[in-house]
Parts: structure tokens; sequence; C-alpha cells
């Protein structure tokens, strides 16, 4: 057994009474976490180092370092770490913050970093009166004060859309035309063009566009070269990668990792 898997088979939050615990698991190669479950605890997924994406019923949730996916309680998800990844899982009780009901991506502080750390190593049953309750205390506040990041893929339960999602994840460069991938799927242009519209708010360009900063964020936040990452999401040149980043996220890469290094809101 993994040790991804190991540490969340042995560590259930539904049996701690405190307002929240945090655990720490560091990942030696590829794995993903147990397959689609769920607690009532909400969980927040913080990436210490590498990167992690979220698979909730509706969508892919990437969380690049610096960042992490809250996944309230009670909603079905799954977790992929990539290779040498470090990342903690932060548990809430719902009744000790006021936090989002729907899953999104957050931008930490170091400051919330370093207490989800300090907690993660501290006993998992405390005092809640004590030292550790007052830390978990002050980490909550926090919490619940991070802004929001636009690093979801938003999916849905339709067959045909999940396929060309999975189809688009593995080959990223596939530069294929709403047509064609109608045409794969057994529907006209126009009708794969309202069915992603429907259910995902967004046109077929955009959607793919998104799919592609997940994955770039995601190869990026594992030491990949900006050039690298251009060529395999299939860009014809830099400039034209880097002008997509730009104006996905309001700086370039090298920009947008270097302020979550130091901590600048992105």
């Amino acid at each position: 057994m993994s040790v991804l898997r190991a540490t969340l088979t042995s560590f259930d939050p539904d049996t701690m009474h405190q307002p929240a615990n945090a655990v720490r698991v560091d990942v030696v190669e590829n794995e993903s976490e147990l397959p689609m479950h769920r607690h009532s605890k909400g969980q927040l997924v913080v990436a210490l180092r590498g990167g992690v994406t979220c698979e909730v019923s509706d969508g892919l949730w990437m969380v690049p370092p610096q960042c992490g996916v809250w996944v309230p309680g009670g909603m079905l998800h799954s977790n992929r770490v990539t290779a040498n990844g470090r990342l903690c899982f932060l548990y809430v009780d719902p009744a000790a913050a006021a936090l989002p009901q729907t899953c999104c991506t957050l931008s930490l502080t170091p400051l919330l970093i370093e207490l989800i750390q300090r907690l993660a190593a501290l006993p998992q049953v405390y005092d809640v009166v004590g030292p550790t309750g007052r830390l978990a205390s002050v980490l909550l506040d926090e919490l619940t004060q991070m802004k929001t990041e636009r690093l979801h893929l938003p999916i849905s339960s339709d067959a045909k859309l999940r396929h060309i999602a999975n189809a688009l994840t593995t080959d990223p460069a596939d530069r294929s035309t709403a047509a064609e991938w109608g045409a794969r799927v057994a529907m006209s242009e126009r009708t794969l063009t309202r069915l992603v519209l429907r259910e995902t708010g967004m046109s077929f360009g955009r959607w793919r566009q998104q799919l592609h900063i997940i994955i770039a964020l995601q190869r990026l936040s594992e030491g990949a070269l900006v050039q690298r990452v251009a060529e395999d999401l299939g860009y014809e040149s830099v400039s034209a990668f880097i002008t997509m980043f730009k104006k996905a996220l309001g700086k370039p890469p090298a920009r947008y990792f270097s302020d979550k290094d130091d901590g600048t809101d992105a």
C-alpha cells in the first residue's frame, strides 16, 4: 500500500472531536488517493510541493504550490498527487468555521500554511482550550479570509463530455475542432457546443483552454520548463502560451510562481 493510501486509511477525521485536525503526507511516486469517498468534515488539501488534482462529481480542481482546494463535508472526492509531492490535509468540523459550501481553490498565505503544518506536527487529540486549541482557532480565523483562484475545470456526469475531458487530459496537444470532437462522440458540432455550454457555462474553446491552464500549472509546479509545457499543450510558440496564461491568470508563468513563493497575492 502506498504512503498516501496508508496514511488516509489509518486516519478517520470523522472520529475526531476537535474543530480542526491536520495530516502531512510525503509522496514518493505518482499515486492517487483512495477511490471516491466522503466524510462529514470539510477538507482542505494543501500542496506544499508538487501539484494536486482533486476530482469531484462536477469538476476538476488544481492545487499548485501555496494553494489549497476546499472540499465541503459530505462531498464525494478523490485526489491525485504529482511525483515527489508533499501535501497536508486539513479537516474542519462544519460548525467550527464559516467556510464555502461548494468546492473551490484557495490562495493561501504563508502564515496559514505554517499554521497548518504546525497543527499537523502536533497530536491529533488535544484540549480545545489549550495551546493547540488556540492555534487551531487562529488557523480557522485565517482560513476564512482566503481568496479563491480560477483553477477549476467544470465537467459533468455526461459520459460523452467526460470522454472528451479524459482524452484531452491524455493528449492536451490535440487541437481538433468542436466539429471533429462531435463526430468522434456521434454528435453534431451544434449539439456538442450546446452541451458544453449547458454543462460547464463555457464555450468549447474556453473550456479546453481552462484544461490547458490546469495541466500547465501542474507541470510547471513539477519543474517543467515553460517551453516544454507550451510544446506539450500544442502551442505554436512560447509567446503564444505565455499570452494565454497571462490572460487567464493575470500574470506570466514566472511571475505567477514567484509571487506564490514570496506570498504575494495572485
